[in-house]
């Protein structure tokens, strides 16, 4: 899979920021809710260019970017 050269440095982003202009959300924003009143989301996204597909996440524990692989 070759990917656009904004998805590269997309998925060199260490820390959370914007999609870049063709980045477009594919599904709605899962909210995940733990025991002790912490929560996370995650939202997937494909680009409109490359079709390249991401996961972006606000967890301290994950990636702010993760690009699927496969």
């Amino acid at each position: 899979m070759e990917i656009c050269n904004l998805c590269e440095d997309q998925a060199a982003k260490s820390k959370s920021g914007k999609p870049h202009e063709t980045l477009m959300a594919i599904e709605q924003k899962r909210v995940f809710k733990g025991s002790n009143a912490r929560r996370f989301e995650e939202q997937d996204y494909q680009c409109q260019v490359c079709q390249a597909k991401f996961t972006w996440s606000n967890n301290t524990n994950d990636l702010a970017w993760t690009l699927w692989q496969g």
